[in-house]
């Protein structure tokens, strides 16, 4: 387990270590900032199209044909990140890693909890989600570390990944196989994203934050690094690291430390903590101050770990087994679509308006966005406390003592919390 826990997070070091590499690239090959948030950006569109074409491939293949393609995927792109002569090669390298991390990403999760012994489960799904933002954050530090320390930073962070990702492909041959091959393997590849009718109040009430969310960790991992020097006028490329770190960080850590609290409260402080570092961001910028912008960063990774993980546990109770797949990809579509394309937008406005401006403008949509779930979450309470309390009325007058038809006519969530009072 803890061999292919080291391996997810290898694939998402990858992704990490380019936030201040882009930095250095822009730099040595002088381009715009249009093209280094679209860069960043790309990545997405390589990780939606294999999440959404080879996401359940695993289920019908086994697990360890995908992981072993998708690391290879993954080697490719480090080799061209190691040899690429211009800001083109990269760009390419961006999207053949959003492939094999997209690809790689659901089987290499659902591998971590079948190795698992039943006892440990938990702590395999745990697994799972720290290494992904543990290793964004992870990443983005030690290569801002490796800039700082070496003009090689390049070639020294790019073979240490090739020798992991061999090292990664060795521990999934010789991990024993947890799946079976079942039919339906091409028609798997045939993307399905819909939202079943009993979830899609509550998917329109977190959609906006969870994109004002996804759009904030775009920020601070696609444009805030340059920040540090073009805004801030510091020559520091540990700084560039830290800025590319603080939010996937903080996201980590409440990942784990809000696994036992309610989805609806998580939901909440996801939305005012977007609302926050959203203005802690603008603030930072605004006086020039690169501590609160951080300090905004990672708040706003609070709202990334909280609203996200909270979304998805008041999502997936609501559809139906044969429906939470397709439930997760729409979740996906929208998270990194937030991502990617906001991004890109910013980094051609950076041109015309500043970074500066375009900052602004960028967390004004965020606040507005956070500011339409929060009003949506309020509604949903409002709702289910009328419903729960005509519920509880009829049943005093039908029978005192019995609440199953009263709790019929509770929504899902609502259900849950009256069965354990």
């Amino acid at each position: 387990m803890a061999g292919g826990a080291i391996t997810f997070m290898s694939l998402y070091l990858g992704a990490g270590v380019l936030t201040p590499l882009l930095v250095v690239y822009k730099e040595r090959w002088q381009f715009p900032p249009s093209l280094l948030t679209l860069a960043f950006a790309v990545y997405a569109v390589g990780f939606l199209a294999a999440i959404l074409t080879l996401g359940s491939l695993s289920d019908h293949v086994g697990r360890r044909p995908v992981l072993i393609g998708a690391l290879i995927i993954q080697l490719a792109s480090n080799v061209l990140f190691l040899v690429a002569p211009d800001i083109g090669w990269v760009i390419a390298g961006r999207i053949v890693q959003g492939v094999g991390t997209g690809a790689a990403s659901s089987a290499l999760t659902a591998a971590l909890v079948e190795i698992a012994p039943a006892s440990r489960q938990r702590l395999a799904t745990i697994f799972g989600s720290v290494s992904v933002t543990g290793g964004l954050a992870v990443g983005s530090l030690l290569a801002g570390l490796a800039i700082q320390l070496t003009p090689a930073a390049n070639s020294i962070v790019f073979i240490a990944l090739i020798a992991l990702t061999i090292l990664g492909v060795a521990v999934i041959a010789l991990t024993p196989e947890t799946g079976s091959r079942i039919p339906g393997a091409l028609h798997s590849l045939v993307p399905r994203i819909s939202v079943p009718r009993a979830a899609r109040r509550e998917f329109t009430a977190a959609a906006p934050v969870v994109a004002a969310a996804w759009m904030l960790a775009g920020l601070s991992g696609g444009l805030a690094p340059s920040m540090v020097r073009t805004v801030f006028h510091l020559n520091s490329p540990l700084l560039n690291g830290v800025s590319g770190f603080v939010a996937p960080a903080a996201s980590a850590v409440v990942g784990l430390a809000f696994a036992r609290i309610a989805p609806r409260c998580a939901m909440s402080i996801g939305i005012y903590a977007a609302l926050i570092g959203a203005i802690g961001i603008a603030g930072g910028v605004y006086v020039g101050s690169l501590a609160i912008m951080i300090v905004g960063q990672a708040i706003a990774g609070v709202a990334f770990g909280a609203a996200f993980t909270a979304a998805l546990r008041l999502l997936l109770p609501l559809a139906a087994a044969d429906q939470r797949a397709v439930v997760v990809s729409a979740i996906y579509l929208v998270s990194y679509v937030a991502f990617g394309v906001p991004i890109v937008i910013a980094g051609y406005l950076a041109g015309p308006l500043g970074e500066v401006q375009a900052v602004y403008w960028y967390t004004a949509l965020t606040v507005l966005l956070a500011l339409g779930s929060l009003i949506a979450q309020i509604r949903i309470k409002r709702h289910a406390r009328s419903v729960h309390a005509s519920a509880r009325g009829s049943g005093r007058v039908a029978s005192r003592g019995s609440t199953s038809e009263a709790d019929d006519a509770l929504p899902a969530p609502a259900k849950l919390t009256a069965g354990t009072r």
